[in-house]
């Protein structure tokens, strides 16, 4: 059933495209300390807007969700959380804020994942930390409120020996090189969702683990473009792969080509946002200002100034009205009526 036992990765092969997805996101390693080092005000920007999407995105892909301001009052400035979504929203921030600070250093143990999952409820009324005690299943939700089952998880009783041989099994192909960290990186995320674990927060506990083991070799990414929102962006191929891949997973004969190569795929394209965002730092406009026009280009609907505000933190609302106006009379953009309520739309060409 583990993804990560010496037989299981023996047998795994990659066409061509597949490798060249694995060269790809190395090259963006290996360019990412070029950005870091251009503009630390842009950085720090990018960081606090991936901590809010990060929050919200994850979240949200559970059903907890909570408006965009007050996420990130919580997650900026750390206010008490009241409410219980607000409690899970703070919890998120405070296991995310401990892996950005330290994930590199924390190692890929029970005592870690347990660590994670308490500081994840640490505002609730029932404690985290601890192994699931009763069964559990993962059900997709119709919208007409059917319910399908999509995978029957490893039954409670055996949770914590498994949990155990997974961890060690990562441990031991990292050490001894079995494959490159992002084949085996995916595939401990794959074998944790097909556990499932903890009672609750698997999903959340899954984002927050692939972040801190793409730190352990320095795909730093996560830091400046949220993950978790390009999981969100495309959630149905989240889903679908996923659930793709852990077919027949209790019997070991899964195909994790399908998880493989969506992982890989939203990596990329995080680091392809992050190099446009901050590569345009180079231009002669400024960081602010493109900061600002990279945000309105990533918008597919109908915006508000106050959505651009939100997204750009540190940036005063007069940068922003000056940017609006330069693309209107670049033709890029257009106002949706007046005033305080006034919305904008980019021109299609």
């Amino acid at each position: 059933m583990n993804s990560l036992t010496l037989k299981y990765l023996d047998r795994l092969t990659f066409d061509a495209e597949q490798m060249g997805s694995l060269r790809a996101i190395g090259e963006y390693r290996g360019k990412q300390a070029l950005f870091v080092k251009q503009s630390p005000e842009t950085l720090n920007t990018l960081r606090m807007v991936a901590k809010i999407e990060s929050s919200e995105s994850s979240n949200r892909l559970e059903g907890i969700e909570l408006p965009h301001k007050k996420i990130e009052e919580l997650v900026l400035k750390e206010t008490k959380p009241k409410t219980r979504s607000e409690q899970e929203i703070a919890g998120y921030r405070d296991a995310l804020n401990l892996i950005h600070d330290s994930g590199e250093h924390m190692p890929f143990t029970m005592g870690v994942i347990l660590q994670l999952h308490g500081i994840l409820y640490r505002y609730m009324s029932n404690p985290g930390g601890r192994w699931k005690f009763t069964d559990n299943e993962i059900i997709e939700t119709h919208p007409d409120g059917t319910k399908r089952i999509r995978f029957i998880p490893t039954k409670a009783h055996l949770t914590q020996n498994v949990m155990e041989q997974l961890t060690k099994n990562y441990s031991a192909a990292i050490a001894q090189n079995q494959k490159d960290p992002l084949i085996l990186i995916p595939l401990a995320i794959l074998d944790f969702l097909c556990v499932h674990p903890f009672s609750d927060g698997n999903g959340r506990m899954s984002r927050l683990l692939t972040l801190m083991l793409l730190y352990h070799f320095d795909y730093q990414v996560g830091h400046y473009i949220s993950l978790e929102r390009i999981f969100e962006d495309s959630k149905e191929s989240y889903y679908e792969t996923l659930e793709a891949s852990s077919k027949n997973w209790h019997e070991g004969k899964q195909d994790v080509k399908p998880w493989l190569n969506y992982f890989w795929g939203s990596l990329i394209r995080a680091y392809r946002e992050f190099e446009d965002r901050v590569g345009v730092i180079t231009t002669s406009r400024g960081s602010k200002t493109e900061l600002i026009r990279s945000t309105i280009n990533r918008k597919i609907v109908t915006f508000s100034i106050s959505e651009i505000e939100s997204d750009c933190p540190g940036i005063s609302r007069d940068m922003i009205r000056l940017v609006l106006r330069q693309m209107k009379e670049e033709g890029l953009i257009i106002p949706k009526g007046k005033g305080r309520s006034a919305l904008w739309e980019k021109v299609m060409k």
